[in-house]
């Protein structure tokens, strides 16, 4: 059987005539606002019809075609928390007619780099953003070449296009539970710093702390990953001098929530007769952990479908707005929770 022909790529128009990705992608859709040499916009139909290159149908949205087709951008696809965001997001844009594509933020520049040739080419319709750390270049590609876009459970001050939950209240949930069962040295396992939501969810906790008089509220930040909640949780469980020893920690992860089991056991203590724990997300795991673990449910799912109604409002020519989503955290209540040396609940 022959061996196919390789089909060529925009890259390797780019790479021939010596211009950038995008500057092919404008000149080939005959985008006039492009200033280049006329002799440039010659070279790249010359390398584009000897190399065989077709544009793909996605790029003729720059023509004004749409796509139909979604790009979701997150911060770690091993995170089970943006598998749930993931999963809402991709059955609500197939609802309306949408291909789902998705794309993992992790260090280096080659997800930036799709996004931007996503943004760039338009290949997308839409962007939904997952991940927006602070100085992020994908920030910057947006303001020169304006998509319809949203953050989801990432907040971008002054974008007015945010669609996030009330994390803020799943601290207060977490905290009423466990001084209820009358825990008075209560640490938190915040996430990374710059991140929204873990800056939002630690704030909350220090403030409801203070409310309630506890006589310690510690905080300790680290991944959203079990490394970074045990690492975190081992600085809990060894305070300063002079400082009382927590009987309680929640974290701002399921994963987290499952590094920190393992830094408690580490220490020879139980779950929950000398430590409780609550875990935030109430992801299935959670119910078969040893013991099952207590956790704030957040409306991951929601936010999902959330952020796919935004975005189709705002490509459809609806102006885009802040969107929070009305579910709130609800306490999911198993085995890791007790009294001070009380023991289990579940």
């Amino acid at each position: 059987m022959a061996e196919q022909p390789v089909r060529a790529r925009l890259v390797d128009v780019a790479r021939e005539a010596g211009v950038s990705k995008a500057t092919v992608s404008k000149v080939l859709n005959g985008r006039q606002d492009l200033s280049v040499r006329p002799e440039t916009r010659q070279r790249v139909h010359e390398v584009a019809a000897a190399l065989g290159y077709r544009p793909h149908s996605g790029a003729r949205a720059l023509a004004g075609a749409s796509t139909h087709a979604l790009a979701l951008l997150v911060p770690a696809l091993n995170n089970p928390t943006y598998v749930t965001i993931s999963r809402g997001a991709y059955q609500r844009a197939r609802e309306l007619g949408y291909l789902s594509l998705l794309a993992e933020d992790f260090d280096g520049q080659e997800a930036d780099d799709t996004f931007n040739d996503l943004v760039k080419e338009g290949r997308v319709d839409g962007l939904l953003i997952a991940s927006a750390r602070p100085g992020h270049p994908l920030l910057e590609t947006l303001s020169r070449n304006p998509v319809p876009h949203v953050f989801l459970n990432r907040a971008v001050k002054g974008s007015g296009r945010n669609v996030t939950m009330d994390v803020a209240r799943s601290s207060v949930t977490a905290l009423d539970h466990l001084h209820g069962l009358g825990h008075r040295a209560i640490g938190h396992i915040a996430g990374p710093s710059g991140i929204t939501p873990s800056e939002d969810r630690r704030d909350a906790f220090l403030r409801h702390s203070a409310s309630l008089g506890l006589v310690a509220a510690p905080v300790a930040s680290g991944d959203f990953t079990e490394e970074g909640g045990a690492a975190a949780a081992r600085e809990l469980l060894t305070p300063a001098e002079g400082e009382p020893q927590v009987t309680a920690l929640y974290t701002s992860s399921l994963a987290q929530a499952i590094g920190a089991m393992r830094a408690i056991h580490e220490r020879g203590l139980r779950i929950p007769e000398d430590i409780s724990l609550v875990g935030n997300d109430d992801l299935p795991v959670a119910a078969y952990l040893t013991p099952p673990l207590t956790t704030v449910a957040m409306p991951l799912h929601e936010l999902g479908t959330a952020a796919v109604d935004a975005l189709v409002a705002e490509i459809r020519g609806e102006s885009p707005g802040d969107v929070i989503v009305p579910t709130e955290p609800r306490l999911v209540l198993r085995g890791s929770t007790a009294g001070p040396g009380a023991g289990g609940v579940g």
